[in-house]
């Protein structure tokens, strides 16, 4: 028999959500210590919902407990892993939204290869947005909440590692390429070429910072 949700799961459910926004949109930077009484007024949340909603980022690995709640930081070392996940997880939903994705979504996806297209008249800052925003929407459009929420898991790993990358223009030249050919598979509706692309081109970016931090 199913338990009846409370009052109190509901607003657990809220201030996870709110305190999981914040940690991976580095608001809550990695270190930061995270005290039950101030997050209970920063939310007006009573401080049972909020452990509880402090348990479950645990469960996820965003927070760890050392004398209190912690936000969790990355170590370098565990690139590789943070890759092989992305692999994985864009792989098959680039898969995906190649089927299932609408002809407006494709067309607003072509919109950020376009951007992306303009390479070094562009800011890094920017690249670095619009190739954050590729990626993400294609996920999105998978139309899998679950690959969504792991992507956001790896993403924020990814960044949270700091890692000293910096992409050399042949490399953006690459990297524009394999973008192209990904939305040319999903207009295509070519699933299996769509996903073998997209697994190409976070392999070469797991080997050009495989290299970075080589040579560091």
């Amino acid at each position: 028999m199913m338990r009846k949700r409370t009052g109190t799961d509901l607003i657990a459910s809220d201030v996870h959500q709110k305190l999981r926004t914040k940690i991976l949109t580095l608001e809550f930077k990695p270190g930061a210590r995270l005290v039950e009484d101030e997050i209970s007024a920063m939310l007006e949340a009573g401080r049972t919902p909020v452990r509880e909603a402090l348990l479950r980022l645990q469960g996820e690995g965003l927070v760890s407990r050392d004398r209190g709640w912690v936000v969790e930081a990355s170590d370098p070392s565990t690139f590789r892993t943070i890759f092989e996940s992305r692999i994985a997880i864009e792989g098959y939903a680039t898969r995906l939204a190649a089927e299932r994705a609408t002809p407006q979504a494709l067309d607003e996806l072509e919109q950020l290869v376009v951007e992306m297209n303009r390479g070094e008249e562009l800011p890094r800052s920017e690249i670095n947005r619009l190739n954050q925003s590729f990626h993400k929407r294609i996920v999105a459009l998978s139309d899998n909440p679950f690959f969504v929420e792991l992507h956001e898991r790896t993403q924020f790993r990814y960044w949270n590692l700091r890692l000293p990358v910096i992409f050399m223009r042949d490399q953006l030249g690459r990297s524009a390429e394999q973008h192209n050919a990904i939305l040319c598979a999903m207009k295509n509706r070519d699933g299996a070429l769509a996903e073998r692309v997209a697994r190409e081109h976070i392999e070469t970016t797991m080997g050009i910072v495989a290299d970075a931090l080589h040579d560091d």
